[in-house]
């Protein structure tokens, strides 16, 4: 699929756990595009910022570490992405407890996601992308071929998301969940 030019840019927004990535990785894969899931891409941060102990409130240390980090995305045969933090694959970790529950607060630090969205847009100049997240259609990408809103009642958000810790062996209550992603629903 082209404008005649150019493979398209396709961007899916919506909150946490609408079925953003799924419905993104479906598509890029159908037309043999590049899926971009940027929320990894803080998840990936967040999670260094863990590893080294910099609190989520320190905006200037994780400024600092977005400018020194190096984050790969790179296909995977599913169509989905592995996530490199550093050379190392940190795909399984990155969606913890422990990074969601940061996640939002470290993506809100100024000097930090201007350099993704840097790199994300970069990504995307040439066209037969799929980039996924909660402000890619209306800032990230504003300008994109195609833009979609993905979206679920915050239960059916709580529930997937459950489902999907547990399957990668990770304690989950629905309660707490739904909790916390009303929380990043607010902060977001």
């Amino acid at each position: 699929m082209t404008d005649g030019t150019r493979e398209l840019v396709i961007a899916m927004d919506g909150p946490a756990g609408a079925g953003k990535s799924t419905v993104a990785r479906i598509v890029a894969n159908r037309l043999g595009y590049l899926y971009i899931d940027t929320g990894a891409m803080y998840r990936a941060l967040a999670l260094k910022a863990l590893r080294l102990g910099i609190p989520e409130s320190d905006g200037e240390a994780l400024a600092d570490l977005a400018e020194s980090t190096e984050v790969e995305l790179r296909r995977a045969p599913d169509g989905g992405n592995r996530v490199l933090l550093d050379g190392e694959d940190v795909t399984a970790e990155i969606r913890s407890p422990a990074v969601s529950a940061v996640v939002s607060q470290v993506s809100a630090v100024p000097r930090l996601r201007q350099r993704l969205i840097e790199i994300q847009r970069s990504m995307a100049r040439a066209g037969g992308v799929v980039m996924d997240g909660r402000d890619i259609g209306s800032y990230v990408l504003p300008h994109a071929d195609r833009k979609f809103y993905i979206t679920a009642s915050l239960q059916e958000r709580a529930r997937r998301r459950v489902a999907q810790l547990r399957a990668e062996g990770h304690e989950a209550d629905l309660a707490a969940v739904e909790a916390e992603i009303a929380r990043r629903d607010e902060q977001d």
